[in-house]
């Protein structure tokens, strides 16, 4: 620690820690090509276990086929939340750990992880009474509407999973009156509304970077590679390609976890395993400009069911309303895109909530589709599909090879702790190890050490300000976004010539430096859409995009052709995937 000015500073080891860059991994590889435990997916699931294996000293490789986090993990609907609707469904174990692991990441990841309060409107009394027990005897496709006595027996429920550790607040209920002086907007023809509290996770491929990045500063026997594909093995060995190079590693593992969520059946084929584990649904969300309806909403998601009985969310984004989700079997993932049907949907389902509201395709900045990796099942509805997850297991004689597969099915970013620590407990007593840490009281990245309120805060930043000579509004900046890692990267912008960016005023080049040289980013789009919100929230335009090329070119030594093919490369990946066309 540091003391300056009166006060202490917490020490960041991410920018001191010496780890080993991607060159120098590959060539341990191919001198020691064992490893106790290889993990083949760098979305949540991969993450979490890879930092639950290295704090307890394993040597663990994590290899993901592009960006960490840029699957099925980059399309969630943002949101830490306890499963109150899987109450409905019996799954009360499943919610009393969602709800634990909701209030830890609130706890542990508190720069990114942030209390959010939830409305739920109501617009029937007494409306599906008979939900949960025709569910049970299998009696019911599509859940009726719900009304205010089955809503408020759930909340009541709900409230009681978290006890007395009262992380968030206990639910409050409200008259038509009083909802409509709340919400001047709100459909006049509600009957009820509720508020309880959940958690948004405001950049969640960040939170998953963060994790990696404690991983490795903790345990030197730990390494993660993006772009790294697994495509092939047998016996004793899996190859693995680097898509930066095309060159081809062999790796010789005690254990393998396929943690490829949608792609889990696909991985496995590689390596001659025929499974069909993964029943994955579809998901798409749309973000809108919209000055009004952020207004309308204020900090509250809306959480809602709508008319067809699929539940979705209108949920404030910093200085934009993210809108989702559908959730329909879809049987491959690399090719769901946020279709014109379900951009509809989303339009016609504000007016449900918000009826004077007019919003169009006009408002929509950013759009994105992912795939969760649900169990594969004979459920006769999406809605019915289990949300819990599992550990398939594949060795010995039902497999050519000589060391076990386990598969991580199903799973979701509020859970993704308590799914790793059971991972990683099996893959412990595998190896004949103990383990040694434990994960649930841990900080995550900018997590630790974060000021208590914002009196601590200004305190902080005074402080650090002194230290690093960077100036106080800057260091907002750097707080908001990165939490405590905030001191690392300050530190790393005294130490040259900086200046703040013409087209991204609050971003500066030696900033965007640091994440480059710290976070494995080895394409533009990784920054635009993974390490920052500029993508997500509609801010990029022509001229930032190529400014951020040009700040790329000078830290990793592009010539005028790779950044071409770098701009280009990110220009159709925004128009394919996301609807955005600069």
């Amino acid at each position: 620690m540091f003391h300056v000015s009166g006060c202490w500073l917490t020490w960041n080891p991410i920018l001191e820690t010496a780890y080993m860059n991607r060159e120098e991994t590959f060539s341990h590889l191919k001198e020691n090509p064992e490893v106790s435990v290889l993990i083949v997916g760098g979305g949540i699931n991969g993450l979490g276990v890879f930092r639950d294996l290295a704090m307890n000293g394993v040597d663990v490789l994590l290899v993901e086929r592009e960006d960490f986090c840029s699957g099925a993990s980059a399309a969630s609907s943002h949101m830490a939340h306890g499963g109150i609707r899987y109450l409905e469904n019996g799954e009360f174990r499943l919610v009393r750990e969602a709800v634990r692991e909701r209030n830890l990441m609130l706890q542990n990841a508190p720069h990114i992880v942030k209390p959010l309060p939830t409305t739920i409107p109501m617009f029937k009394y007494f409306s599906g009474l008979l939900n949960a027990p025709l569910k049970f005897f299998g009696l019911l496709d599509r859940p009726s509407e719900r009304g205010s006595l089955v809503i408020k027996l759930g909340l009541m429920m709900y409230d009681a999973y978290t006890g007395r550790q009262r992380t968030v607040p206990r639910h409050k209920f409200y008259s038509r009156r009083k909802s409509l002086a709340k919400w001047d907007q709100l459909n006049p023809e509600v009957v009820n509304t509720a508020v309880y509290y959940d958690g948004a996770i405001l950049q969640p491929e960040r939170l998953g970077v963060e994790l990696m990045l404690d991983a490795e500063a903790e345990n030197p026997d730990a390494h993660a590679l993006n772009y790294v594909s697994m495509v092939g093995g047998s016996e004793d060995t899996i190859i693995l390609r680097d898509e930066l190079t095309d060159e081809t590693y062999d790796v010789r593992p005690k254990l393998v976890i396929n943690a490829a969520g949608p792609w889990i059946d696909i991985s496995n084929r590689k390596i001659g395993l025929s499974t069909r584990f993964i029943g994955g649904t579809k998901g798409s969300h749309i973000v809108v400009r919209h000055d009004e309806l952020r207004k309308a909403i204020g900090e509250n998601e809306f959480f809602f069911e709508n008319k067809d009985g699929r539940i979705v969310l209108i949920f404030p984004l910093f200085d934009r309303v993210l809108i989702g989700t559908t959730d329909t079997p879809v049987e491959h993932p690399d090719d769901v895109r946020c279709t014109d049907e379900e951009i509809e949907y989303f339009l016609d389902m504000v007016k449900r909530v918000f009826p004077s509201l007019s919003l169009s395709r006009e408002n929509i900045v950013f759009q994105f589709s992912g795939v969760r990796p649900l169990p594969h099942s004979s459920a006769r509805t999406a809605g019915q599909i289990s949300r819990d997850h599992s550990i398939e297991v594949l060795s010995g004689d039902w497999t050519n090879l000589a060391f076990p597969v386990y598969s991580l099915v199903g799973g979701k970013w509020t859970s993704f702790r308590a799914f790793a620590e059971q991972v990683t407990d099996k893959a412990l007593a595998r190896l004949g190890l103990s383990r040694q840490k434990d994960t649930r009281n841990l900080p995550i990245g900018g997590g630790r050490g974060y000021p208590r309120d914002e009196e601590d805060a200004r305190r902080q930043i005074e402080s650090l300000s002194a230290w690093t000579g960077v100036a106080r509004e800057r260091l907002k900046y750097l707080f908001e976004r990165y939490g405590t890692r905030a001191e690392s990267i300050a530190t790393f912008m005294n130490g040259g010539t900086d200046y703040i960016l013409r087209t991204l005023p609050d971003y500066s080049r030696r900033e965007i430096s640091f994440l480059i040289q710290h976070e494995k980013i080895h394409h533009l789009d990784d920054f635009i859409l993974r390490r920052s919100m500029l993508g997500m929230l509609g801010h990029l335009t022509p001229g930032m995009l190529e400014e951020l090329a040009d700040v790329f070119s000078n830290v990793l030594g592009w010539d005028a052709e790779r950044k071409a093919v770098e701009v280009t490369r990110t220009l159709s990946i925004l128009a394919d995937r996301h609807g955005v066309r600069l």
